[in-house]
């Protein structure tokens, strides 16, 4: 019997492109081309942003909201710093709140994007016993799931886990609303978990690194649970929890109106179960295009370290970008990774909030050079120089240490 994973047929591998498919893939492109003008002459949107990079109108929530620009009287829009909100909480208010009482946040601010309110005292003690209540997987499932054929795709991982979880509720079809906001809850107990236990299973199978499987800990919060899990002596220091959760504050929400929102919309709407939903939800979450911009960021910036002897040279810098942009370098796509969500006009209040601890950080480990390269990076490529004008397409994601 051939294996599952290979299904060898003679010496060739089941992954491999034969040219019966490539001849195959030619017709099938030749045969399916649509006239671009046509979606100009009926109005048809070919994603969530038209030709100019509006955005399109999706739907209506009251969860978040972004704004980026104000409409003159006249109708023309005037770029504005960017402002995102959470049921009408300025994101960078809720941030502020929490650090100034040196407390975690990522716990309060599921409450109120889940609930429309912020939660007192009490309320959220009694949220955060809940999340600790469900943060536990059913018996067997690391070892019959994260631990079998693990993805090199920490996205992919977390999908399947996500899927895998409608075998073990015998509630897993009821779409009502208590059932649903059980099952959601549940899932953002179990999402550091799925993380962090389908990362140590690839670093075991794919990297020969040794297991190590931590369970979590109910005097922790979710920022503190996930270092606590993920490094080997469960050690972290306060700086790298406290960055932690707001990285998890911070890309709580966006909007309504982002690609893997909208992917909820569409399933949900067949009337089909949580997991197929979220793990739907997920698979837009892992492109290039949208979440996974974060890897292309990583990449570009390992890239960029390889070709770049002085991370303070500022016309060095220019020069390796130019050639980004002109297709020369890096992933050939001619785009700069990294600098900002597209949705905003001027500044992303994400990164506004993020840098200074993102520096302080740098600081704490001794990285104070590779922050430098990244400011310079982001100083650069967001500057209005004639290169940049005529060539910049730059792509969303996170500036990350």
């Amino acid at each position: 019997m051939n294996s599952y994973f290979t299904l060898q047929s003679g010496n060739r591998e089941f992954s491999e492109i034969t040219p019966e498919i490539y001849r195959l893939s030619k017709k099938c492109i030749k045969n399916n081309i649509i006239d671009p003008s046509l979606y100009n002459k009926y109005d048809v949107k070919r994603g969530l942003r038209d030709l100019n990079g509006k955005g399109v109108l999706t739907g209506l929530t009251e969860i978040s909201e972004v704004y980026s620009f104000e409409e003159a009287p006249d109708g023309t829009r005037i770029p504005q710093d960017g402002r995102l909100f959470y049921r009408g909480y300025d994101v960078e208010d809720i941030v502020k709140g929490f650090t100034s009482e040196n407390r975690f946040g990522f716990e309060e601010v599921a409450y109120l994007l889940l609930f429309g309110e912020l939660p007192g005292v009490h309320s959220l003690r009694k949220f955060c016993e809940l999340l600790d209540y469900y943060r536990t997987l059913p018996t067997g499932f690391v070892r019959d799931i994260i631990m079998k054929a693990p993805s090199r795709d920490i996205m992919n991982a977390i999908s399947r886990s996500v899927l895998t979880m409608y075998s073990y509720d015998s509630n897993a079809d009821d779409t009502s609303v208590p059932n649903v906001l059980r099952q959601c809850i549940q899932l953002i107990s179990l999402f550091p978990i799925f993380s962090v236990y389908g990362f140590q299973a690839y670093q075991y199978y794919h990297d020969n690194q040794s297991l190590i499987i931590h369970t979590p800990q109910p005097q922790l919060s979710t920022a503190e649970n996930i270092l606590y899990m993920l490094r080997a002596d469960s050690k972290y220091t306060p700086l790298e929890a406290k960055l932690l959760d707001m990285a998890l504050v911070i890309h709580a929400e966006h909007g309504g109106g982002n690609n893997s929102t909208f992917t909820t919309h569409v399933v949900t709407s067949s009337g089909t179960d949580t997991y197929s939903t979220i793990a739907a939800a997920l698979g837009s979450l892992k492109g290039p295009k949208h979440g996974g911009a974060n890897i292309k960021v990583v990449k570009m910036f390992e890239d960029i370290k390889a070709h770049i002897s002085n991370f303070e040279d500022e016309d060095e810098i220019a020069a390796y970008l130019e050639k980004i942009l002109d297709k020369k370098a890096f992933d050939g796509s001619g785009l700069i990774y990294g600098m900002g969500h597209a949705i905003y006009s001027i500044s992303d209040p994400r990164a506004r909030v993020f840098k200074g601890f993102v520096e302080s950080l740098s600081k704490e480990k001794g990285r104070e050079q590779e922050f430098k390269l990244y400011s310079n990076v982001e100083k650069i490529a967001a500057s209005c120089s004639p290169l940049f004008l005529q060539l910049r397409e730059l792509r969303a994601g996170v500036l990350t240490v």
